[in-house]
Parts: structure tokens; C-alpha cells; sequence
């Protein structure tokens, strides 16, 4: 291995700095740290294949992005002359988009202000406020969605109304409804706020299992589905050791 590592001099070093740039930015799982360490220019090779490659693909959202913010700059000036319900609820959802959440907020106010008659912004609304932390505001949007359409948005409406519910203190409500929900869905999302409504209650046990839940999906997921379900593989490894201190 010294020798292959002299032979590749200083471009074993290259790619063991890039792997180690990628591991860091986008945590994978762990093992993949000792790989490009200990095995050096070909374990860092392996790495950048099978992890760092399929990445590349995250360009495209680079490219939309760009385009994203110059629909938004069009938008922005053609409210001032035609303010439709549609004009602002795009907006709406190309702020969400770019994760400007208090800004979407207010393009899917005008919408529903301008007689939009439709349901996405009242739960796009909700969604806006509830990740903003202001749960209450939340619950009449969400409310109003779920009663409507029980199942929108693959049953997140009525999973994140389960979470409005419980973070404004109505548990009882909230895990009738989460547990109508988990039936249906298995998003972490979901599973999680449960675990975290459960964890409230001193109920660890059953927090724990739910959280354990997220992270026995991984096995069965296809690399780019795990890819995606990071930040909750990370969420819930986190409170399974919270809850276990």
C-alpha cells in the first residue's frame, strides 16, 4: 500500500482529500471514513465511485436553481402589474424551493388574500408556518387541508397536522391522528415527530422504537433513496442516543 501510495504521489493525496471534503459535507455512514484512511489513493478511489459519484447528479439542481431565482426575479415584477392568485402562489412555491420560508409565507397570504381557490396554499401556508415553529398558525391550514384531503401530499398534510397538534398541546388529538397516519405512511418525517410527541410524554420506550423504525427502513432503500433519508438517519440516531442517556 506505501508503495502504490509513493507511485500516485501527490495525486493519492488529491483524492484522499477530496473523499475526505465529500465525507464531511455529506456525512455517509461512518465505515466509509476508515476506507479512505486506511486504505489510501484506492480506498479513497472506492469511496469517490460509489458515494461521490452519483452526486454529480445534484448538478441539475445547481442549473435549476439558477433558473429557479430568475423565474423568481420575473414573478417579483410581474406582481406589481397583475397580482393573481397564481402569479403569487408560484411564487410561493419557488420560495419554498429556494428554503426561504418567511417570504413563501407571505406570497401564499396574498394568494389566499386574492381569492385563491384552491388548497395547495392553505397547506403550503401551513407548511411555511409550522416549520417556522409557529405551530398554531399552522393548524387552521393544515386542519383545513386534511379535512379535505386526507391523504395530500402522500399523507404529510395530515402527519404534519398530527405534529401541529402536538407542539400546541392537544397530545391526545395528536397521537390519535399519528397513529391513523403511521397506518398508511412510513415517513420518517412522521415517525419522527411521533417519537418526539412520545419521548414529551416519558414514554422513551416507545419514542425509541419509532425512531429505531427510520433506521430499519435503510437496509432495504436503494442507494439514492438513503442518499436522501440522511438528515433523518441522522435525526434519528441522534434521539436514540438522547433517549438512551
Amino acid at each position: 500500500m506505501g508503495f502504490l501510495s509513493h507511485l500516485f504521489y501527490p495525486w493519492g493525496l488529491i483524492l484522499q482529500g477530496l473523499a475526505i471534503v465529500h465525507f464531511i459535507r455529506r456525512r455517509p455512514d461512518t465505515f466509509w471514513i476508515y476506507v479512505i484512511l486506511f486504505l489510501g489513493p484506492i480506498g479513497a478511489t472506492i469511496y469517490l465511485f460509489a458515494e461521490a459519484l452519483p452526486d454529480i447528479g445534484l448538478l441539475r439542481h445547481s442549473f435549476k436553481g439558477f433558473s429557479r431565482r430568475k423565474r423568481i426575479a420575473q414573478l417579483e415584477a410581474a406582481i406589481h402589474d397583475n397580482p393573481s392568485p397564481g402569479n403569487y402562489e408560484e411564487l410561493g412555491d419557488l420560495y419554498m424551493d429556494e428554503g426561504k420560508l418567511q417570504p413563501a409565507r407571505a406570497a401564499f397570504d396574498h394568494a389566499i388574500a386574492a381569492r385563491a381557490n384552491t388548497l395547495d396554499p392553505f397547506y403550503q401556508r401551513g407548511v411555511c408556518a409550522i416549520l417556522l415553529g409557529d405551530a398554531a398558525a399552522a393548524l387552521p391550514d393544515l386542519d383545513r387541508t386534511v379535512a379535505e384531503d386526507f391523504d395530500h401530499d402522500f399523507y404529510r398534510a395530515a402527519g404534519l397536522l398530527a405534529h401541529a397538534y402536538a407542539q400546541t398541546g392537544e397530545k391526545e388529538r395528536a397521537e390519535a391522528l399519528f397513529r391513523r397516519v403511521t397506518a398508511v405512511s412510513t415517513s420518517s418525517e412522521t415517525y419522527l415527530n411521533f417519537a418526539s410527541l412520545l419521548a414529551s410524554e416519558g414514554r422513551n420506550a416507545e419514542a425509541r422504537e419509532w425512531a429505531q423504525k427510520v433506521l430499519n427502513k435503510k437496509p432495504n432503500m436503494l442507494a439514492y433513496q438513503r442518499r436522501r433519508e440522511r438528515p433523518w438517519f441522522r435525526s434519528a440516531n441522534a434521539m436514540l442516543k438522547r433517549l438512551s442517556a
